[in-house]
């Protein structure tokens, strides 16, 4: 079964429960082995809803071979997120579903460990950094929307996955990725769908298969570059990691620098690049908002085609449109975690060893925290109207310790990109466009979001 080889693979781990561990927590285990995986990959928001509609806030289910507790609410997500009392292990959550994949990424690193190495990224975050990003992003997204304008109609959800990812490799890598970008984007996409793929045994040509192949290849490009970095004097991210070290003074060694590249470049273009497409949709939708966002971005007063880094915080009603897309579809839907100590949530007490998941689009569209929740509204988030809600009301980049480390940069992306396409130009939503999308593991459009992008005097 999955969670065995996973286990026997980390004998750190606490020992798998016995079934009858849960037997108290009201739910349903599906079918034999598979449990409810495959209900739960063909509609992940249906099956949450008519669980939480028989069972309540707290309830089991089995995916792929193991019984996980689902705990639903702002109240939830701030004790799993928060976690005042370290009792949750994002290695052990995350870990049966990404550890083939993603392994020693900073999200598959708990407590002490997960705090030094943070610190250590986290110099690629800083204002001076920042502002050299801005640059970046600004400059690529410049010259690819006027490209996307000469050809009017496009498949957006491509279009910018590929230009996320060429900006991350610029921002991130300081290089451009060069000719092995369709490769290497192709390596992407096959690690994120092998991460719910039902067969977790890695067979050529399954699910599993291509995303561990899509891993080697990747530790291949990002580790042949190490010794080079590591003796360089650059001051892009890669780099920086790569002369690095741990509190001790030692460096990290090359598989710890490559399996961060690996995972923060996955996070930096296909998380954004979901909120980004998604966001565009709803501004389809909505063009009355389009027209709002486009009145705040020529009242600035700013002459220059590049949005300037300091001028950032004066996109408000960006920032609430960028929150409100994030509320509808955010790109992380849902979050597992292990406990590692007993603790009690609803009524019900759960041993030490129980998996654990919480889902933050579950609550983002709970109709007692956010009136009408389909509606698209980025009033919402004025701080008038966010005072009185739960402050884990609204959780898309996660809490706590493990809150993203890349918000800023994710959220500086999506400004810049808006004023490239809205300060002088609309977008054109056919009928139809983004009807359906694929939930899980990171949303996307299933018709690649068709859309007509123009400038204004078009």
């Amino acid at each position: 079964m999955a969670r065995a080889d996973t286990f026997a693979a980390n004998p750190h781990w606490l020992p798998r429960l016995p079934d009858n561990a849960l037997d108290h927590v009201p739910g349903r285990d599906g079918i034999p082995y598979f449990g409810s995986t495959f209900e739960i990959l063909r509609d992940p928001p249906g099956f949450l809803r008519q669980m939480h509609k028989d069972y309540g806030p707290v309830h089991r289910h089995r995916f792929a071979g193991g019984r996980t507790v689902m705990l639903l609410g702002p109240e939830a997500n701030e004790l799993v997120l928060f976690d005042r009392d370290k009792i949750f292990s994002s290695e052990q959550g995350w870990g049966p579903t990404l550890n083939q994949l993603f392994p020693r990424g900073l999200m598959l690193m708990d407590f002490d460990k997960h705090r030094v190495h943070r610190r250590t990224l986290s110099v690629a975050f800083k204002p001076e950094p920042m502002r050299l990003y801005a640059d970046v992003l600004n400059d690529g997204i410049a010259k690819r929307v006027a490209e996307w304008r000469t050809r009017g109609n496009i498949n957006f959800y491509p279009e910018i996955k590929q230009l996320t990812l060429e900006l991350a490799a610029v921002a991130f890598l300081g290089t451009p990725v060069g000719p092995e970008a369709d490769k290497v984007n192709k390596a992407f996409v096959d690690m994120v769908q092998a991460s719910i793929a039902p067969v977790r045994t890695p067979i050529p040509g399954l699910a599993m298969g291509k995303g561990v192949a899509g891993r080697k290849y990747l530790l291949d490009y990002f580790g042949r570059e190490v010794p080079k970095r590591r003796a360089g004097q650059g001051e892009d991210m890669f780099s920086q990691i790569c002369r690095a070290t741990h509190d001790d003074g030692s460096l990290l060694d090359d598989g710890e620098i490559v399996d961060h590249m690996n995972f923060l470049m996955m996070a930096a273009h296909d998380t954004i690049t979901s909120t980004a497409a998604s966001l565009v949709m709803r501004l389809g939708e909505n063009p009355e908002w389009q027209d709002k966002l486009r009145d705040e971005m020529t009242g600035l007063g700013i002459n220059e085609q590049a949005l300037p880094y300091e001028r950032l915080g004066d996109l408000v009603l960006t920032d609430y449109a960028f929150k409100e897309a994030m509320r509808l579809m955010p790109p992380v839907p849902s979050i597992p975690r292990r406990a590692v100590k007993p603790f009690s949530f609803g009524g019900y007490d759960l041993p030490a060893g129980t998996f654990v998941g919480i889902n933050v689009e579950f609550t983002h569209k709970m109709a007692s925290l956010w009136p009408d929740p389909e509606r698209f509204d980025p009033m919402r988030f004025t701080p008038e109207a966010a005072k009185t809600r739960h402050k884990y009301a609204f959780a898309p980049f996660g809490g706590g310790a493990h809150m993203c480390l890349g918000l800023h940069f994710a959220t500086m992306q999506i400004k810049i990109l808006m004023w490239h396409l809205l300060k002088d130009g609309r977008i054109d939503l056919p009928a139809g466009s983004g009807a359906k999308w694929q939930a899980w593991p990171i949303p996307k459009p299933l018709d690649g979001l068709p859309v007509n992008l123009e400038g204004l005097n078009a």
